[in-house]
């Protein structure tokens, strides 16, 4: 750590940022209560509930898992239930807030358009008024489309449009990108890749790339080219929260092959990964979405609530669970319950504990991120190229990059702004803990030295930073997750579901009155893959 100190002082010292300029800024940590969640590392009460409550179904986390549980319920005309939420607002990773009047993200801060597999998904962007037929042909709210330009990359100096380097690049390079786009085509042909997974063909082809990891796959392919594998290792780390090394071949393929393939540049299709399909975003990221699941639920949302304890019998369930505000100990009684909670959570709180629960905590590795929040007094000055974005990123940086919170409004001239960084901690040793033992200067300046190099005069118009810590927020697709997700998920008449068959819901014998639903059981977290999860078992319960 004191080496890491050092270097660090160096770096903010090359980048021209004065102890002065540093020491100004506000900020502190926000938005995670994690003293809530480590509550359940202790001893839990034994005492008599302080006050008992009934409800039909209860729904135990309040993430875009539970939410979505808690819309199928009421969309089936199930009203008596009630959601326990462990922070002060729902949504979990996909929460958003707003710093010094500018509303931003705290997490997931936007939703691709969502393919044919994900019908349940368009369902609700159709219900919201996102999505509608227009003569004959889908069309999607361009208030809520991703302005243009959406991405860029500061790459050699300058910035570029889109994040696949590309100025200045080799033949070498070239030959490489066209190697992995063909080497992706191929995976396409040879197997269904699905978002949500479950409607993937879990193929003996997927499950040996799930064997291996990603970085080793692309050794034996013969791609060593620094370029291809920085951009490779950068989208692994965005979307799974660690890179080529940790995550196995199927889920490095499965981010490009669910979507839109990999085009290398100058081919037929052009640019690069995905960008034939948009993507939808807010200025507080998805948290739009999380507050419009939230809006109807009233007062069967009990949010500041830690539940520690649910006990599934033949007759019904008990879920207890600590008020954060008051201390009280309340104990619900319902005929069912929706397990929305994180797997690792749930291991520790069921009783009994059903098997297939278990052998997931057991083979479950999550990633820490680090999200920042940094409310600006005015607009950046730019280095040449590529004009600001929505989604900004550094080649070779710590971090992922940045997304500008007011990139969505229709203002002519650029003023205050907040920018969202990300870091995801999943391949740095000791990261978890750093991130909770660290004081919040130590990330401010860290993230000060990585983007003042495109962006010297950031200190001086930097008001506040507020800085959100997810210790677990999402599950790494490590080798060997496909398969044992192939082995734990429910039954059904094919193995591979047809894309308008919704998948079941995951329940099991030894807990006949519980539905599981959270991304982890999809080994890995996008929104898609959690509100399917959580449409499955409201829908199941309902």
């Amino acid at each position: 750590m004191q080496r890491r100190s050092l270097l660090l002082t160096v770096a903010l010292a090359a980048a021209g940022c004065s102890p002065r300029e540093r020491e100004a800024i506000e900020g502190g940590f926000a938005g995670i209560a994690h003293e809530r969640g480590h509550l359940l590392r202790q001893p839990w009460p034994t005492r008599a509930p302080d006050v008992v409550r009934t409800a039909h179904t209860v729904i135990a986390g309040g993430g875009i898992a539970g939410l979505a549980a808690a819309r199928a319920l009421r969309r089936a005309g199930h009203e008596d239930f009630a959601l326990l939420e462990l922070e002060d607002a729902p949504g979990g990773n996909s929460r958003g807030g707003a710093l010094m009047g500018i509303a931003c993200p705290l997490g997931a801060h936007y939703l691709p358009l969502p393919g044919d597999d994900a019908h349940e998904v368009r369902d609700l962007l159709e219900e919201l008024g996102l999505r509608r037929r227009v003569a004959g042909r889908w069309q999607y709210d361009e208030r809520a489309l991703c302005h243009s330009p959406q991405e860029r990359l500061f790459f050699n100096g300058e910035w570029q449009d889109g994040l696949l380097p590309v100025h200045g690049v080799g033949a070498a390079t070239q030959a490489a990108y066209r190697r992995f786009a063909a080497l992706v085509a191929d995976a396409q042909r040879a197997a269904h890749y699905a978002i949500p997974v479950q409607r993937s063909a879990f193929a003996p082809a997927q499950l040996a790339l799930d064997a291996i990891d990603f970085k080793a796959w692309l050794a034996r392919q013969g791609l060593a080219d620094a370029h291809l594998l920085w951009y490779l290792d950068y989208c692994c780390r965005d979307d799974f929260g660690a890179g080529i090394g940790a995550v196995s071949a199927w889920a490095g393929l499965h981010y490009f092959a669910s979507r839109h393939g990999f085009h290398a540049p100058g081919a037929e299709g052009g640019g690069e990964a995905g960008d034939e399909g948009g993507v939808l975003t807010w200025p507080q990221g998805n948290g739009w979405l999380a507050a419009q699941l939230a809006a109807p639920l009233g007062e069967r949302l009990h949010a500041g609530r830690v539940v520690g304890r649910i006990a599934s019998g033949k007759h019904g369930v008990e879920v207890d669970a600590l008020d954060a505000a008051t201390g009280r100990l309340e104990r619900w009684q319902a005929r069912q319950a929706v397990v929305a909670l994180p797997v690792g959570v749930a291991a520790r709180v069921l009783d009994p504990l059903p098997a297939a629960v278990r052998a997931r905590a057991a083979g479950l590795r999550t990633a820490p991120w680090l999200v920042a929040n940094l409310r600006l007094r005015a607009p950046l000055a730019d280095r040449p190229g590529a004009a600001p974005s929505w989604d900004n990123v550094l080649y070779g940086s710590a971090g992922l990059g940045y997304v500008d919170a007011m990139h969505q409004s229709l203002q002519a001239v650029p003023g205050p702004t907040v920018l969202t960084y990300y870091r995801a901690l999943g391949d740095e040793p000791g990261g978890r803990a750093e991130l909770l033992a660290r004081p919040w200067t130590h990330w401010r300046d860290a993230l000060l030295a990585e983007l003042a190099v495109p962006h010297p005069d950031l200190a001086p118009k930097l008001l506040r930073m507020e800085i959100t810590r997810y210790g677990h927020a999402m599950a790494v697709p490590v080798p060997g997750t496909l398969s044992q997700i192939d082995r734990l998920r429910p039954p059904s008449k094919r193995r591979q579901l047809l894309k308008k068959e919704h998948p079941p819901a995951w329940r099991f014998a030894d807990a006949p009155r519980l539905a599981f639903a959270h991304a982890d059981w999809s080994g890995y977290s996008v929104f898609e893959e959690a509100f399917t999860l959580g449409h499955a078992a409201g829908s199941a319960l309902a």
